[in-house]
């Protein structure tokens, strides 16, 4: 075999420095739609756990705070309003809070909440995601959309379109007055 000449030797470092270049061209033009599929700084906000801080709420009170772009109610019950819940029993479909999402160690517990006297849910509707209304006087969350109830424990009524009862996030207290809305035990 021949040695290559000077002719060979160019057209080899040409096609090797356009493939090259080809490569690198590609690599920039790519970048963009690559970044584009992680999530946003403000996604990822959405996700985060929040902190609630409820050492202003009074016993009657709702509090509403945003978690993943939800509302989030927490609700300093009364001894009244806890009553109001074990009187309701015959009249919601899950009395024993069997089959509701809700945070594993809650399962089984009518109250649905870690302290008896705060109670922590997602303020959506189970039927069509309106977000029902606190109706203290009745001792009930109604959905104006289309008549769902629930108690004060967030177990929804028998006869009413909902098909679940509201959805309690993971929280963990962080001390008597603060709560972390979207972490668990675990992560907190």
């Amino acid at each position: 075999m021949s040695e290559p000449t000077n002719v060979d030797k160019t057209r080899r470092n040409l096609v090797v420095g356009t493939a090259a270049a080809s490569g690198l061209a590609g690599l920039t033009a790519a970048w963009p739609f690559v970044e584009s599929m992680n999530p946003s700084e403000r996604a990822k906000a959405l996700g985060a756990p929040v902190e609630a801080d409820i050492s202003n709420l009074k016993p009657g009170q709702l509090l509403t705070v945003e978690w993943q772009g939800k509302p989030v109610w927490i609700l300093k019950r009364t001894p009244a309003m806890n009553d109001s819940i074990k009187k309701a029993d015959a009249e919601v479909v899950d009395p024993d809070v069997k089959t509701s999402k809700q945070p594993a160690d809650l399962k089984g517990k009518k109250l649905r909440a870690q302290k008896d006297d705060i109670f922590v849910a997602v303020g959506i509707c189970s039927h069509l995601g309106c977000s029902p209304k606190f109706q203290p006087d009745q001792d009930m969350f109604y959905c104006p959309c289309h008549g769902s109830k629930f108690d004060l424990a967030g177990r929804v009524y028998k006869s009413v379109p909902a098909p679940t009862n509201l959805e309690v996030p993971p929280h963990v207290y962080l001390s008597d007055t603060l709560i972390l809305i979207g972490a668990d035990k675990k992560e907190a």
